[in-house]
């Protein structure tokens, strides 16, 4: 509003309307700004002792000119006010959402903070209009009481940062604390006492709500203090209070929960407010009536909480009661529990927690069962409410709790998963953004398959995930079909499942917990993998392998981008579940390792990191690259087939060589063998190579090895357990460059070419040709594969027989010197080949 005749605010003003209505007037000098009939006692205080310097006018004193252009801060509602013309063109700026349809003459700026003033400052500091000390204070105050010194729900980013310009502008903390924190007024101390003895508690939609309605004979200011202070005893998810003064009742709500919005409550009393915090007067005198409406109006409104089998996990490992501790301690150490359900017959029975097995341990009581030192069977079930298990957990001091459906332990929930729950929840949910990319990404006969088998899984009771690198890719927008499906479960029971109601066959490895479940007819499979932990003997070796959780299984993968999946299962389909925070790292281009043991559980994931790097245009974040730094001599100890399969991965890169010149850089490759080197020379080569051949990593290897020494090629080939075959071809390399020399010759006939050449596989001599740096010897290698070797004598020994030539070793003579004379140019007709070998025959007879 260019323009502006008076700033209001409402009644009843706190310290957020009183800063808004002073940052407002500093916007536009020439309005008037009006100061509400009734202030909070709190604003009253700061008026009578540092008033005089804002220029606020009471409502008494206010100009009988008419106020035709209105600036309305901190409420969306016009108050009476001296002056106001019938139909004042009105601009709302408040922090609260929009509650109510707008007419011609009024318009609406907000934005979702925790105070009005805070959008307000945001102007101030954009015009870069100075401020006294004493407005800094002030408005600085109007924020910290809106957001409860930052303790609200409610709070924003965009709050902090005003309240930091603040400061820079001389605000007092020895002044804002003074106004903040003073003391109830003996009216309060009373109203407070009412409302605790009338405290009601009810659990609606799995939450706890508390209310309380009470009736007092005197009008009690600012009883939005009394309800921050019972939201801090009770710590309910919502609080609701009823407060009748003679023919009106307050209506006071707050909120901590995202099912419950206050303001939606409020609005149908006539009220309105945000979600976390919200108000009402009604006017009526009937306290009881109201108080019904409430009741069913939170009925009606609060939707469910979430529940525990959102973030629960299944594949719960369970200890038997007569285990040892000692046992059970090393099951901690292996699967990195801080308890287990314990069970007999699939029931429960007891809870063993890190901290009893500690205590037995410490008193030599390892040999003792668990059952001797055992919680009571505490539990919770799928469907009871976060907030509960909260309740569950604080008042037992646990950090998991088993999950019961029906008498049997489905799975188990942890302090973990609440705090992922949340992180989770400071995001909007993306079920369905990601359930469309899904339905993009796959062919309609694939997706069908992949739908199909979560709905038969939830049948059984499992749940289904997407995981890995389609999810990865997913996210990227990379094409990417190769699906792994992880079953919280039993992934073999689920595909013979499918099999039985789709029909298609089943292969199936009991030992690993997989199975692939194949429709031949339409050239369609699914790979399912039971969800599954794994744990090292030692460092280099591979995993043992035990059924676990979803959240176990991404723990066990390599890095933070490679561990997300997203959930299948109906109720949930396009869910990411994303521990480990691999969306952001997507987004901020980092390869991370997910623990610190990672490279020394699998140095491999060394070899993984920089081709993930490499391909994406990432970069390996500091820390990994320090792990990566502290492990890489472990490569020595890692089995060659291991490390030959994360080359030929390597080598299947659109670019190896990048690949392999990062690894250089990071001391790598020396541990792969010490000879090895990645240069500007094999980047050259390994591009020479893709311009003139379907690279193979064979090839790719042959010319990495190239440089080495006999010996050397053959330690390599060694260490990496290639075949012979293979062995031959690295060892036929190296013997190529030692004959380029030669090779370098222009006047070297063809037939000795032929002579040099004609022993080689064709696949060293292919690398021979692009590793050379003689171009002669290269046209010598092109010319060998291409022309050469195809040339062969018209005659043969029957044809040798005929001439009356007799049959001998001497036949292998003439047929490699008949060659040899096609190849140099110096025979070209059958003729001229059979006089030859009559002149060969002439001249043995003479010697």
């Amino acid at each position: 509003m260019a323009l502006v005749d008076a700033i209001l605010t409402h009644e009843n003003a706190d310290l957020d309307a009183l800063a808004s209505l002073a940052a407002a007037k500093k916007l536009y000098p020439n309005a008037v700004a009006l100061l509400p009939r009734r202030l909070n006692r709190n604003v009253s205080a700061f008026l009578t002792l540092y008033g005089e310097p804002f220029t606020f006018t009471p409502q008494e004193q206010a100009p009988r000119r008419k106020f035709k252009r209105v600036l309305l801060v901190d409420t969306q509602t016009l108050p009476s006010a001296r002056g106001l013309s019938d139909a004042p063109q009105v601009h709302i700026v408040d922090h609260h959402p929009l509650s109510r349809p707008l007419d011609e003459r009024t318009t609406y700026s907000g934005g979702e903070t925790g105070a009005t003033t805070t959008l307000l400052v945001e102007t101030l500091r954009e015009k870069n209009l100075p401020l006294t000390r004493l407005e800094a204070t002030l408005l600085a105050l109007g924020i910290y009481e809106d957001t409860g010194s930052f303790t609200y729900s409610g709070a924003t980013p965009r709050d902090l940062q005003a309240v930091a310009y603040l400061m820079e502008q001389g605000a007092s903390l020895d002044l804002i604390g003074e106004f903040l924190h003073q003391p109830l007024a003996a009216e309060q101390r009373a109203l407070y006492y009412q409302l605790l003895k009338r405290v009601e508690t009810h659990e609606i939609g799995g939450q706890i709500i508390v209310i309380a309605a009470v009736r007092v004979e005197t009008y009690v200011e600012e009883i939005s203090t009394l309800a921050h202070q019972l939201m801090q005893v009770y710590d309910p998810a919502a609080l609701f209070l009823l407060v009748q003064m003679g023919s009106q009742i307050e209506l006071v709500a707050r909120s901590k929960s995202e099912n419950i919005d206050v303001a939606e409550i409020a609005r149908a009393f006539g009220g309105g407010g945000h979600a976390t915090a919200a108000a009402a007067l009604i006017h009526s005198r009937g306290l009881k009536t109201q108080h019904k409406k409430l009741l069913a109006l939170l009925q009606d409104k609060v939707r469910s909480a979430r529940t525990v089998q959102d973030i629960m996990s299944y594949g719960v490992h369970v200890l038997a009661p007569d285990l040892s501790i000692a046992q059970a301690a090393e099951l901690a150490r292996r699967w990195g529990h801080e308890g287990f359900p314990v069970a007999k017959k699939k029931k429960l029975v007891g809870v063993l927690t890190r901290r009893e097995i500690d205590r037995a341990l410490h008193h030599k009581l390892q040999k003792l069962p668990v059952a001797r030192f055992m919680l009571d069977p505490l539990s919770v079930t799928p469907d009871d409410s976060v907030e509960h298990l909260q309740r569950v957990m604080t008042r037992h001091s646990l950090g998991q709790v088993p999950v019961v459906q029906d008498g049997t332990i489905v799975g188990i929930v942890t302090r973990t998963d609440l705090l992922k729950l949340y992180t989770d929840e400071t995001r909007p949910a993306r079920n369905a953004e990601f359930a469309a990319r899904l339905e993009r990404a796959l062919p309609r006969d694939l997706l069908a398959l992949v739908q199909n088998a979560a709905h038969t899984a939830r049948a059984l009771g499992y749940s289904t995930y997407l995981v890995g690198g389609f999810v990865r890719d997913l996210l990227i927008g990379e094409a990417n079909l190769d699906l792994d499906l992880v079953v919280e479960g039993d992934a073999i029971q689920l595909a013979h499942a499918l099999a039985k109601q789709y029909g298609g066959r089943v292969h199936a490895h009991a030992r690993f917990g997989t199975a692939k479940w194949l429709l031949e007819e339409k050239a369609l499979h699914l790979d399912f993998a039971t969800a599954r932990t794994e744990f090292y003997e030692y460092p280099t070796a591979l995993p043992d392998v035990e059924r676990s959780s979803i959240k176990l299984d991404l723990h066990r993968r390599d890095f933070t981008i490679n561990a997300m999946a997203l959930c299948l299962d109906p109720e949930r389909y396009g869910a990411l579940f994303d521990p480990y925070g691999g969306e952001q790292d997507l987004m901020r281009g980092l390869i991370r390792v997910l623990h610190n043991l990672s490279f020394i559980e699998d140095p491999t994931r060394i070899l993984r990191a920089v081709r993930f790097e490499q391909r994406f245009g990432f970069h390996i974040e500091p820390r990994t690259v320090q792990l990566i730094d502290d492990t890489r001599n472990l490569l020595s100890q890692v089995s060659g087939q291991r490390v030959r399969h994360e080359l030929d991965l390597l080598f299947n890169e659109q670019e190896p060589e990048r690949a392999l010149m990062r690894l250089q850089a990071l001391g790598v490759l020396p541990h792969l063998h010490p000879a090895l080197q990645a240069d500007n020379w094999l980047a050259e080569k390994f591009r020479a190579l893709r311009e003139s051949h379907a690279p193979t990593p064979l090839l790719y290897l042959g010319v990495l090895a190239y440089r080495l020494r006999t010996s050397e090629a053959r330690a390599l080939s060694k260490r990496l357990k290639l075949t012979n075959d293979e062995n031959e071809i690295l060892v036929q390399v190296v013997t190529l460059r030692l004959l380029e020399r030669q090779l370098n010759n222009p006047q070297l006939a063809p037939s000795r070419v032929v002579e040099l050449l004609e022993r080689f596989d064709d696949a060293a001599l292919a690398v021979f040709a692009i590793a050379t740096d003689s171009a002669q010897a290269q046209t010598f290698v092109d010319r060998y594969r291409a022309e050469w070797r195809q040339v062969h004598a018209e005659l043969n020994g029957n044809d040798l027989k005929a001439l009356g030539l007799t049959p001998g070793p001497a036949f292998r003579e003439i047929l490699s010197a008949l060659r040899a004379q096609r190849l140099d140019g110096l025979l070209e007709t059958r003729k001229q080949e059979e006089a030859f070998a009559l002149a060969w025959r002439q001249s043995e007879q003479d010697k």
